[in-house]
């Protein structure tokens, strides 16, 4: 038998207006895993697609141990052992997650009959199997971002694959649960299977990977040992340039212009007596684990979800937000981590996107200003150095990454005072998160106000010039970035925390007050 599990050697593709991919190569060994970066719109997540079923290539071929295959459809690439976790989830919301996992392969009671409890049975299973943490009967439209990944992945570990594509498949979950994740995978790779990983995370590919595949621009670069390879080497063969290092901002005393005030906000299903106050020019970075309450915050706070008690405060004026329409009208825009089904309109184009939330600007008499639009997005494009043919491009059909950026400069261009930015840089790759980096630190320099909620302690600890903490539904602690790090951050988010009292840490940078 060949050592190598997987050939793909001189594929081509293209969509209209796009050459995707250019002569592309990939080898996977046995028993490997292997990393796949490049920027977005470099081309990974269409070769996946190539591999899986889902496009046919224009030319090249393809060899699964030594044998040459064609790929026709998804069925059958299953059938090959070929398994994906796709970056942008493929679920059906109204469905529990048994439901998800195995449609079309449902039991059946006596040959004819479906059998829910036979179905949620089978699928216990196959969670304690693989050790992941899921409610069989639970409605796939009710999870978390996180847990609907959870779900993907659970569904194609269902399948016997011997090629297992995870497709940024850590990029809604924390540092525990990727590290469950890792063990999964490494129980999964044996003589006879494989895996191709995709992750912007560049420690990840350290910790997982044997060895890196580079693609940029639809073209093959290089392939490394991970062992002998830096990721500052990786880096600058993915962007072809320079990056900069992860530098702190500098310390800094906040303001004492408080824009955003939250007093005593609770809400019947997880927050409690949250406090705190958010001062002009600064970035105040919220960390903790899956399920801490971080995004509940931000919707409570624009008005996403009905809250029981608190009160809400904007340059000293008590305000009432009953849904994002009238947050955004107040100067607070959102910025949600699920941009597939909050952030964007997949079907309109980029322009229209962009100028969605700032649709009165471009209104003239009623009738909006199409070459003004134009504009604006051509502006917001080549700022942001979004991948799209023209700003008439369908959103749905650009890579996820730069449907992010698009999100971005839908509220770059609504000039809100006070920004929420949710996961702003999921699924993003390291050089575009420079960019988005620097566009954060650049508004803040303007004057605006950031709360930034991020599952990657480096990125709050490189960003925040303060970071609050939670755990449970509650505010368990404020850091100064000038003291804080990965440590303390962890011991302030793994608390349980039984009142509404802050609790600090024996340093003087976990602070109970808000301020």
């Amino acid at each position: 038998m060949s050592n190598q599990l997987l050939r793909i050697s001189g594929v081509n593709k293209s969509f209209p207006g796009v050459k995707a991919l250019s002569e592309m190569q990939l080898e996977l060994g046995h028993n490997e895993v292997l990393a796949l970066v490049g920027e977005n719109g470099a081309g990974k997540s269409t070769l996946m697609k190539l591999l899986s079923g889902i496009y046919v290539p224009d030319s090249g071929t393809f060899e699964i141990d030594g044998e040459p295959v064609n790929i026709n459809g998804t069925k059958h690439a299953q059938e090959l052992g070929i398994s994906i976790i796709h970056q942008e989830f493929n679920l059906m919301a109204d469905l529990t997650v048994a439901q998800n996992i195995y449609i079309g392969r449902e039991p059946r009671v006596g040959g004819l009959f479906l059998s829910e409890r036979a179905l949620n049975r089978k699928a216990r299973l196959l969670f304690d199997r693989i050790n992941i943490d899921l409610d069989p009967k639970a409605r796939v439209g009710d999870l978390t971002v996180a847990k609907q990944q959870m779900v993907e992945i659970a569904k194609a570990l269902s399948y016997k694959s011997r090629i297992l594509i995870m497709d940024e498949p850590t990029a809604a979950l924390n540092d525990a649960e990727v590290a469950t994740l890792h063990d999964l995978i490494r129980n999964f790779t044996n003589e006879k299977t494989g895996v191709i990983y995709i992750s912007h995370r560049m420690d990840e590919l350290k910790a997982i990977s044997n060895r890196i595949t580079v693609i940029r621009d639809g073209e093959y670069i290089d392939t490394v040992g991970t062992a002998e390879t830096t990721m500052r080497e990786v880096i600058n063969l993915m962007v072809g340039r320079e990056i900069s290092g992860n530098q702190r901002p500098e310390p800094t005393t906040p303001s004492n212009d408080v824009v955003l005030k939250v007093s005593g906000l609770s809400t019947k299903s997880l927050l409690r007596d949250i406090n705190f106050e958010l001062h002009k020019g600064e970035i105040l970075g919220f960390a903790g684990l899956m399920g801490a309450g971080r995004t509940e915050i931000a919707r409570a706070i624009v008005g996403a979800d009905s809250i029981s008690a608190g009160t809400i405060e904007l340059n000293g004026k008590p305000v009432k937000i009953s849904n994002p329409a009238v947050a955004a009208s107040l100067g607070v825009g959102y910025l949600s981590e699920d941009r597939k089904h909050l952030g964007l309109l997949l079907e309109r184009d980029v322009k229209d996107n962009i100028a969605l939330s700032s649709l009165k600007m471009f209104s003239r008499m009623g009738v909006l200003d199409n070459k003004a639009m134009k504009s604006t997005a051509s502006t917001y494009i080549d700022k942001l150095r979004i991948k799209t043919p023209s700003s008439g491009q369908i959103a749905k059909n650009l890579s996820g990454g730069n449907q992010q950026k698009i999100v971005i400069a839908k509220w770059l261009v609504k000039d809100c005072d006070v920004l929420i930015f949710d996961e702003p840089t999921r699924g993003i790759d390291v050089g575009a998160k420079e960019e988005i980096y620097a566009l954060l630190n650049d508004l803040v320099a303007q004057g605006k106000s950031i709360i930034m909620i991020s599952s990657e302690l480096p990125e709050v600890l490189r960003l925040s010039h303060r970071i609050a903490v939670m755990s449970a539904g509650r505010l368990t602690g404020f850091l100064s970035n000038a003291e804080a790090n990965q440590e303390n951050i962890m011991e302030l988010a793994t608390q349980n925390s039984g009142s509404s009292v802050l609790t600090p840490l024996p340093t003087s940078s976990a602070q109970r007050s808000t301020t």
